[in-house]
């Protein structure tokens, strides 16, 4: 066994309902991120909560993955010990190296006061002129979940690693973060949105070079988790054809 122990506009502003987009793309000027979209399965698995992020087995796990949304997430969250555990076996990931270009800055529950404050004076900054709506959006990002981590991809400079290994070695690192929760039996969503790309955002947690990689909230999804459309296999996987000079 492989168990172990507002209103009616979105609260989020990487919601990506119709509200929100027209709040993005008109409104804000600055939250629009393009996005890459893939053909979806025909037949996309209908799972009940208790099917998704199956423990009974590693391959049911994996198989069976599912992250929660931020807004969707209420206590129980990780204790401080279960954080630890669960960054101690994210860290269990591949690193050219061996150079830990990552890094996660815990939030507790007293300072997400502070964190909202942080987003608002960064957005304010930015856009002035900035609706009541956006305000407020980034007010609910930084209230989400009962646990908030932010990963920062911490790349180190003095070493012949390319910088685009470090950066997919930091992605690999987010992953198992969400796999160690969802271990633990919780739940986690990796979000960015506008603040993982505003410097003074950033540096409410490092410095330059570092980069915001996400923030990871973790909790008890409320909802029952349901399934998300999926690419096609065939649209993903291929055999190799060499050249034909080869």
């Amino acid at each position: 066994m492989w168990t172990v122990k507002c209103g009616p506009v979105a609260r989020h502003p990487n919601e990506k309902n119709a509200q929100v987009k027209q709040i993005v793309s008109t409104e804000t000027g600055l939250l629009a991120i393009p996005l890459a979209i893939l053909p979806v399965s025909a037949e996309v698995t209908r799972m009940t909560e208790e099917q998704f992020n199956d423990r009974s087995s590693l391959s049911a796990y994996l198989s069976s993955r599912r992250s929660g949304r931020p807004r969707n997430m209420v206590a129980p969250g990780p204790s401080d010990a279960q954080i630890e555990d669960i960054v101690a076996i994210a860290m269990r990931t591949p690193d050219h190296g061996k150079l830990a270009p990552w890094r996660i800055v815990s939030v507790a529950a007293g300072q997400r006061d502070q964190l909202a404050q942080g987003f608002r004076k960064a957005y304010l900054a930015a856009k002035p002129e900035a609706g009541r709506l956006e305000l407020e959006g980034l007010d609910a990002m930084a209230h989400e979940a009962p646990a908030l981590l932010v990963l920062l991809s911490s790349p180190v400079q003095s070493t012949k690693i390319p910088l685009w290994e470090q950066q997919l070695s930091c992605g690999a690192f987010a992953m198992n973060i969400l796999h160690a929760a969802h271990a633990l039996g919780f739940v986690g969503g990796w979000i960015t949105g506008w603040p993982a790309y505003n410097e003074e955002v950033r540096n409410l947690f490092g410095s330059a070079p570092e980069r915001i990689a996400g923030f990871l909230y973790l909790g008890t999804s409320n909802i029952e988790l349901s399934e998300r459309p999926r690419p096609e296999l065939t649209d993903i996987l291929s055999s190799w054809t060499p050249p034909i000079d080869q």
